[in-house]
This record gives C-alpha cells, sequence and structure tokens, in this order.
C-alpha cells in the first residue's frame, strides 16, 4: 500500500525561543525527519522583520521539495501565512482566507490550502489551516472547512488529512465536533497516549493535529521533541505515518 509521512509545524516565523530567526534551524529538523509532505503555518515572505526571506522557498529549497503558499495577511510585498512543501507530484485545488465570527473584530486574519498529492498512483487531500485563538471563530472555521467550499467538495472524495495549528484542546467543543467527522492520528488504535505540542519548552496543550478521513491507515505517530525542537519554535512539529489503500482510495 502506498505510504507517506506528513509533517505539521507551525513555525513561528522561524522565530525561536531563543531569539533567533533561522528557516535554516527549520529546515534541519524537518530533514532529520525525512516526510514526503510537510504542512508549515505562520510562515513569513519577504517581511522586512524577518530579512525580506521567502521562507516558504528558503526551506523549500533546502529541502528540496516544491512549495504552495497561501497568504492570510498580504501589505504590498510583504506576506504572512500557511505553506505546503512535498517531494512528490502535487496540485494546488483551493487557498483561501477562513471566515470571521460576524460582528467580532477579528485579531488575526486566518486562511488554510489544499493540495492534492500523488502517492504511487494513489491520491491523498492535504489541507493546512491555522485556527483562530477565539472560540467562536473557531467554530465558524471548522464548518466552513468541512463545508461545501472545502472538505464537502465533490472532487475531495478519498483519503483525506486535514492538519495544522487548530488552536483546539481535546476537550473543546469544537474538537470534539472535527473528531466525530474524522479520525484524530494520535488517537488511532495502537498510537499510545497522545502527546501535548505547545509550548515547545515545556509542552502541556495538545492543539497541533493531524485529522484524517478515508481510506486510511495511521501507521507511526511522532512529537518531535529534542534539544532543537525545544527552541527552534514556540511549537513542537507532529508527524503521522500513513497508509492509502489504493484499491478503495480509486473507487472514490
Amino acid at each position: 500500500m502506498p505510504a507517506i509521512r506528513l509533517l505539521t509545524w507551525n513555525v513561528h516565523r522561524c522565530l525561536g525561543v531563543d531569539g533567533r530567526i533561522s528557516p535554516g534551524r527549520i529546515a534541519e529538523v524537518i530533514a532529520a525527519a525525512a516526510p514526503d509532505v510537510v504542512a508549515l503555518q505562520e510562515v513569513d515572505v519577504l517581511r522586512r522583520r524577518t530579512g525580506r526571506i521567502d521562507q516558504a522557498e528558503e526551506i523549500a529549497r533546502a529541502l528540496g521539495m516544491n512549495s504552495h503558499f497561501h497568504a492570510n495577511v498580504r501589505v504590498l510585498e510583504e506576506q504572512y501565512g500557511d505553506a505546503i512543501l512535498t517531494t512528490l507530484p502535487s496540485e494546488l485545488k483551493n487557498s483561501g482566507r477562513l471566515p470571521g465570527r460576524p460582528g467580532l473584530r477579528t485579531i488575526e486574519p486566518r486562511g488554510a490550502l489544499w493540495a492534492t498529492i500523488d502517492v504511487g498512483g494513489a491520491h491523498l487531500h492535504v489541507v493546512n489551516t491555522h485556527l483562530s485563538l477565539i472560540a467562536r471563530e473557531r467554530r465558524t472555521q471548522t464548518d466552513y472547512l468541512l463545508g461545501e467550499d472545502w472538505m464537502g467538495r465533490a472532487d475531495c472524495l478519498g483519503p483525506v488529512a486535514l492538519v495544522g495549528d487548530f488552536n483546539l484542546v481535546p476537550r473543546s467543543r469544537v474538537y470534539h465536533r472535527l473528531a466525530r467527522r474524522m479520525l484524530d492520528a494520535q488517537r488511532a488504535p495502537g498510537m499510545g497516549r497522545p502527546k501535548p505540542t505547545f509550548p515547545a519548552a515545556f509542552p502541556v496543550l495538545r492543539i497541533d493535529h493531524v485529522f484524517t478521513r478515508g481510506d486510511l491507515s495511521v501507521r507511526r505517530v511522532e512529537v518531535i521533541r529534542n534539544a532543537i525542537t525545544r527552541v527552534a519554535s514556540d511549537h513542537l512539529p507532529l508527524v503521522v505515518d500513513l497508509e492509502i489503500h489504493p484499491a478503495i482510495e480509486s473507487r472514490a
């Protein structure tokens, strides 16, 4: 069965808790994990505060990957958003802003991007997102992602991985809403006790997730916690190994 390793990480614009901005350090951690697909949140592109670097392209180039980027914030040439990087053939299917709560001031615009990855002839839809810090907005944004413009679309059939920084702890209502529709990879059979991802130095909250839907098996889950990841960002990276069931997927 086709296998794929997926890594999701909020890289905090490559600003470590030690105050150092280093896309190279982020790339070093990712390279050691050897993923096929990387979903990054909080990526700076040509922003003055991080040295006018295109962080998505710089990290992708260091890894020998192609990149897809969506800007949640755009001011002239400066951009800030999320990215999907991969070594595999891929197609960007959708990207855009997520709705805020009507009548509620939004702290920071949020977005998502969706790429279809060709895994040895099978296909995996990867949707990367970063949800609001505000609970009412997270509910609206989750409903939108599950709706007809995104994961409810006719061309989003077959295996799906919804990944990113959800700002959702497992006891929250919105988490349970997602978990009723999809499988939390850290809670897949045989994966052991789920591990927290935030804050990186002393993680106590599990807010970064990989949710799966369709004909996928979760084979391995790891939260990478070592001397580098404890300082490279304020989140820890989450790695999930998946297997696609191609005979079933091809009929979807």
